[in-house]
């Protein structure tokens, strides 16, 4: 978002039913940028990993520890343990039982089922087997402590039987037996990898600090999972997978969350198919690494959503990657008080639907925005779409705006200069490292500031961009500090005259600039032909507008074209 108007030179166009204008390139046409030379396209090298799938991504984590031998036992070989209130009784010789605590002691599958009206289930098994707990009908709850806590065990399943209705809350206030203490700390614990299977459901009740937390692996590979926390709703440590589970979480703290940030295989977020559905009081997603969502369907909430205000010191964004966020399919809708979509380093889209509403940024990428495909659509943002670099070779991308639409600045969130938010001010000098490339897709945007706004350079070289706005005369339809090349797609922007910008000269296809003399109101259709009478461009504008650019390949340098405004146009 500029402040000052740069010295320029526009091209000036009557407002009459019929304005005569000339088509430019590199070939023969005039510069309406006379102050900038050309510096012809910047090239920019990234990193090896960057713009990865989610099978790659997943490729360079840790594995998942659930198999699908996991999933399979002999009913004949399980446990019964009756729980009765303030009782419980099991014959099974790897089954301790004092008072209302029951301790398994040996891997091996145990069934539950009663109510615990104060007790604890512990599993604290040496060896390397599995220890699996089948809910049936099991409702536990403890006065002093976590409802079932895995302190030892070489893997943990908590399987919900099918059609059972199975209920665990822990304490308010954790008792431990000295101040050195702080484990277990979640209504569900684990210390070792855990999986939550079956077809059941389960309601969690985190009323201490978090409802599902797991020391290592977290997967939730089946059921109907509902977590209400006053801390984090469901976190594990060097990873939680979501997988053909429904999950619900209401969360005072962050809703799904690995926080491993030590082992860079490690502390991701996969949302691999399922419904899973997020309202969160700070981050929705929150992964130290990586966010990697392949199939399914999400809708999170998170700080209260785009019209709510949180502190300076609150995290509230809707999906938060340390390293990356990749989307590879599924239907993802997001509504945050922050950012949409955050990572500190990169996004990829490569498939699914997005529908993102933001308080700051739809989607924020500190170094790389990479699009691919997919149907991205930011219905309410502060800046669309904002990165050090954006590349977009396929989609349909759909971006409105409070001010820049696609924003190219580097660095940390808030450089978007959000009042009350921080950040630097666009300098004007052009940074080669800062780029936005368009290849291939669909882009429409509706903003309030720029349109396309990059600190850097700018490169098209194939798809379809249309820019609506902004309307007042700081802003520009096309904002660049660098150079604008462009030699393929179509470009279409109609907005304010004030800062209204075109590309170089020396691109290699041709390109139409006109400044109406009277600002045009939104509706207005506006139809583009050549010498013949040929229509080349026919629009219907979104918001008021004074300046028109249009680019394609049927528009040739030198030659006479005409814009006509009024009649009616119908379709996208």
């Amino acid at each position: 978002m500029k402040r000052q108007p740069r010295s320029r030179q526009a091209l000036a166009v009557a407002a009459l039913a019929a304005l005569v204008v000339s088509g430019c390139s590199g070939a023969t046409g005039e510069s309406t940028r006379a102050d900038e030379a050309s510096t012809g396209p910047i090239s920019v090298e990234v990193s090896a990993g960057i713009g990865a799938g989610v099978v790659e991504a997943l490729a360079a984590n840790k594995q998942s520890h659930d198999s699908d031998a996991d999933h399979q036992w002999d009913i004949a070989s399980e446990h019964p343990v009756s729980l009765d209130g303030d009782s419980a009784t099991s014959d099974a010789a790897g089954v301790r039982i004092d008072g209302t605590t029951i301790r398994i002691t040996e891997a091996g599958t145990y069934r539950l089922s009663g109510r615990l009206d104060d007790g604890q289930v512990v599993v604290d098994a040496a060896g390397d087997g599995t220890v699996r707990l089948v809910l049936d009908g099991a409702d536990i709850t403890s006065s002093t402590t976590s409802a079932i806590a895995v302190m030892k065990a070489g893997k943990a399943m908590v399987v919900l039987a099918d059609q059972s209705t199975n209920r665990l809350t822990d304490a308010g206030e954790y008792v431990h037996p000295d101040a050195t203490t702080d484990e277990p700390n979640a209504a569900l614990f684990s210390k070792a990898d855990l999986t939550v299977a079956g077809s059941g459901a389960l309601t969690v009740t985190g009323r201490a600090n978090d409802g599902i937390g797991g020391k290592d692996g977290v997967v939730l590979a089946g059921g109907r999972i509902t977590v209400d926390a006053v801390d984090d709703g469901i976190r594990g440590k060097d990873y939680l997978i979501v997988r053909d589970a429904t999950v619900d979480v209401t969360a005072g703290g962050d809703g799904l969350k690995a926080d491993n940030a030590e082992d860079t295989s490690a502390g991701y977020v996969h949302l691999a198919s399922g419904a899973t559905t997020v309202l969160a009081e700070r981050d929705g997603v929150d992964a130290a690494t990586d966010v990697l969502i392949a199939d399914g369907s999400a809708t999170i909430t998170a700080g209260g959503g785009n019209g709510a205000t949180v502190a300076a010191d609150v995290s509230a964004k809707g999906i938060k990657g340390g390293v990356s966020v990749v989307v590879g399919g599924g239907d993802l809708t997001v509504d945050a008080a922050d950012d949409a979509v955050h990572s500190n380093g990169v996004v990829t889209v490569d498939a699914g639907t997005l529908r993102l509403r933001s308080g700051d940024d739809g989607v924020h990428a500190d170094t790389d925005l990479t699009i691919r495909g997919g149907t991205l659509t930011v219905e309410q943002s502060y800046e669309g779409l904002e990165s050090a670099v954006v590349a977009i070779s396929g989609g349909e991308i759909d971006v409105t705006a409070a001010d820049d639409g696609i924003n190219i600045a580097g660095g940390n969130d808030g450089s978007g200069t959000q009042p009350g938010r921080g950040g630097p001010m666009d300098q004007f000098a052009a940074n080669d490292d800062q780029q936005l490339r368009i290849t291939g897709g669909t882009v429409v945007i509706n903003a309030q500031g720029d349109g396309l706004d990059s600190n850097g350079h700018v490169t098209m070289t194939g798809g379809t961009v249309v820019v609506n706005g902004p309307t007042n005369g700081g802003n520009g339809a096309i904002d660049v500090n660098g150079t604008f090349d462009i030699s393929g797609g179509m470009l279409l922007a109609a907005g304010s005259a004030g800062m209204a910008e075109a590309p170089e000269a020396s691109s290699s296809q041709g390109w139409i600039a006109a400044t109406l003399e009277a600002t045009r109101p939104a509706g207005t259709v506006v139809q583009i032909v050549d010498g013949s009478g040929d229509r080349i461009a026919t629009f219907k504008s979104a918001k008021s507008f004074q300046s028109v650019v249009f680019s394609s390949s049927a528009v040739t340098s030198g030659a006479e074209y005409a814009i006509h405004i009024g009649g009616s146009a119908t379709g996208a």
